[in-house]
């Protein structure tokens, strides 16, 4: 059964909710809390980014290339198509002496408004580099060079690196392999269904990599560390994992996933994941704050430097303000925090 997680305001009357699921475990996969189910099974969209990365780091790809941390961050990055992205990410690929053909994620508009103004007022036209997941494509590229797989066809679900990538995630998350659901993503490489819970299990673990198999170990720490050295990496300028990221410092590693995902793992034993039913993003920040703060990970110093995503405002075309969001439900603890 799905619950309440925000209600959306408009004066003083309920306009809208959004219903979802929260799943909290602790860092042996403990369950600590939860809202609504926490057994759902959907899709881990581009939350399942940081653990891809790994691969980079794991396949040797990240030191024979001298990838920077920076770097690492931006292949785990749903990222704004702002200039510090797209110059990132081709740096990746100069040191892989690859042209921006060879990314094969797609072509949108950069999300960054003031960037994709600059681009089509200068008379360009969006490219793959622009792509928010043309980071995690350097990085599936960087592999593919290291193993001397194929280049051309690496978002074949067949590929070797998608198969990688399936054993990595059963393992981290400690998921039968067999279980889990295959799809495509937006940027046409597979993506993977499973329960909330275990995607919450692998947060905790990403975030205490101690609790990992001994090979994940050295490749989430370092994941980790350059997801919160460079949080800007991760999303962009104005955007709520990145400023989650950075007003947090190194207390956690956070990822959001469309349709409504977000994942977490708190450097304290704990992760989170948490779904928006209707997938609609706007409703995640309040939420996500909210149950970070009901689990007293968040200090108020940090709450009020995120008051503008705990409790969003609603503002009409005149900029003027005519509702809010307001997250609506309390966490049903199932163990102390550990």
């Amino acid at each position: 059964m799905t619950s309440a997680l925000v209600h959306v305001l408009r004066g003083k009357l309920l306009e809208s909710i959004h219903y979802g699921h929260i799943a909290v475990v602790d860092k042996r996969g403990r369950a600590v809390a939860t809202v609504g189910n926490e057994k759902m099974v959907t899709y881990w969209r581009s939350a399942a980014k940081p653990f891809q990365a790994m691969a980079v780091i794991m396949s040797g790809a990240a030191d024979r290339y001298n990838l920077s941390e920076q770097e690492l961050a931006v292949m785990t990055s749903s990222h704004s198509g702002e200039l510090m992205h797209t110059d990132t990410v081709k740096g990746i690929l100069e040191k892989l002496a690859l042209e921006e053909n060879a990314l094969l994620c797609g072509i949108h508009p950069p999300y960054h408004q003031r960037t994709r103004k600059l681009l089509y007022r200068g008379g360009g036209e969006p490219e793959s580099i622009h792509n928010n997941c043309s980071g995690k494509h350097a990085g599936i590229l960087a592999i593919c060079r290291q193993n001397d797989w194929d280049l051309h066809n690496y978002n074949d679900p067949d590929h070797p690196v998608q198969h990688l990538f399936l054993d990595i995630v059963a393992e981290v998350t400690e998921f039968p392999r067999e279980e889990i659901h295959l799809g495509i993503d937006g940027c046409g490489v597979v993506v993977f269904a499973l329960p909330l819970e275990r995607m919450a299990y692998a947060y905790a673990r990403l975030a205490n990599p101690e609790t990992l198999p001994a090979k994940y170990r050295e490749a989430a720490k370092r994941v980790s560390a350059s997801m919160e050295a460079y949080p800007q990496m991760v999303a962009g300028s104005e955007r709520f994992n990145s400023e989650l990221l950075g007003v947090t410092g190194n207390k956690l590693v956070a990822k959001t996933g469309a349709e409504g995902l977000f994942c977490l793992g708190v450097h304290e034993g704990i992760g989170l994941a948490l779904k928006i039913s209707d997938g609609n993003s706007r409703a995640l920040p309040p939420a996500s704050i909210e149950a970070l703060s009901q689990l007293g990970i968040l200090s108020k110093t940090e709450l009020a430097k995120l008051t503008k995503y705990h409790a969003p405002e609603v503002l009409n075309a005149h900029r003027n303000r005519v509702g809010g969001l307001a997250a609506a439900f309390k966490l049903n603890w199932s163990s102390p925090v550990i």
